[in-house]
């Protein structure tokens, strides 16, 4: 059976092996697992955050920056393109994990998800199981775990310290903003899953969203990193059959569309989870392939004036 953890050992060891120029730091742990800041205490780049979201995808995607335009303004572009998307972003790259040690918390993704089973119901779902003896994790946050935490983690997979890889980068970092913008594929599928549709029907998939600019703080790097997938995010998805439930794909379907997210999430508290999940779930627009007609269907559209608003152009 394919391990998600080691599809993706060949991202992370090239963020190793290249450290210095792609602008991350190594760190091996007492207790023998190794941590890679991509964005806490150093730079990063644009190529570690294309690493980034490889590895969260379990290796099983290729995602790669050009430049384009939101509008009349040049801004770089993430493109993805992911084979078997149900397993590479919900068994992988779905942030499943709400993490906590301690007084540490942090958004968990990656594939030694499949080795925790965080959440079981997605792994029931998928019907699948890594049973790989490395694991690699990918956390959101503002700080690097610690011994305590990486033991937790590893227990908690089932695996020894040493056999542990965690990559870390802050949303208020450059790999941050790559990295979010690499979900725009994820997010999709997830709320395909959430309503209930068998994401096994969906063969390939490939997306495109703009990376969004480095951020004062946290909050705000939030709200921007988000809105590029919300409201100039592209899929483009292959299924095996049509369902009506494509057209509730794009994010215009929710009742707080047209607002910069950081508005939205003011409005929930700054409770990520209280947020209508019709809006953060869901890109801008989505073309479906129905490979059994051939047929071509399209929702949703690119909203420029929002994005640009969100960035601090208007």
């Amino acid at each position: 059976m394919l391990s998600v953890n080691r599809t993706a050992m060949p991202a992370v060891r090239e963020l190793i092996d290249r450290r210095d120029e792609l602008g991350v730091a190594v760190a091996e742990l007492e207790n023998g697992a190794t941590c890679i800041d991509c964005g806490v205490h150093v730079p990063g780049s644009y190529r570690a955050g294309s690493l980034f979201v490889e590895t969260c995808l379990a290796g099983l995607a290729t995602a790669a920056i050009t430049m384009g335009r939101v509008g009349d303004v040049p801004v770089p572009f993430l493109h993805l393109t992911v084979s078997r998307p149900a397993l590479a972003c919900l068994g992988s790259q779905k942030a499943g994990w709400v993490l906590k040690a301690g007084g540490y918390s942090a958004m968990a993704s990656g594939p030694a998800r499949a080795l925790s089973l965080k959440p079981k119901n997605t792994y029931k779902m998928l019907g699948y199981r890594d049973t790989s003896r490395t694991g690699i994790l990918a956390l959101e946050a503002d700080t690097l775990p610690g011994e305590e935490v990486t033991g937790f983690i590893a227990e908690k997979c089932g695996i020894e310290p040493e056999n542990l890889y965690v990559l870390v980068a802050p949303t208020r970092s450059l790999v941050g903003s790559v990295q979010i913008s690499g979900r725009v594929v994820t997010a999709t599928l997830h709320k395909l899953e959430e309503k209930g549709y068998d994401v096994h029907r969906i063969s390939h998939a490939a997306g495109r969203s703009p990376i969004a600019p480095i951020k004062r703080t946290g909050i705000e790097a939030m709200g921007t990193t988000n809105d590029c997938n919300i409201y100039y995010g592209s899929v483009s998805l292959v299924a095996e059959g049509y369902d009506p439930v494509f057209a509730t794909l794009p994010s215009q379907t929710s009742p707080d569309y047209g607002r910069p997210f950081a508005r939205v999430l003011k409005d929930a508290g700054y409770d990520f989870l209280k947020v209508d999940s019709l809006l953060a779930f869901s890109p801008a627009e989505v073309t479906v392939n129905d490979s059994e007609s051939g047929e071509v269907h399209h929702f949703g559209r690119l909203n420029a004036d929002v994005l640009l608003e969100s960035f601090g152009f208007l």
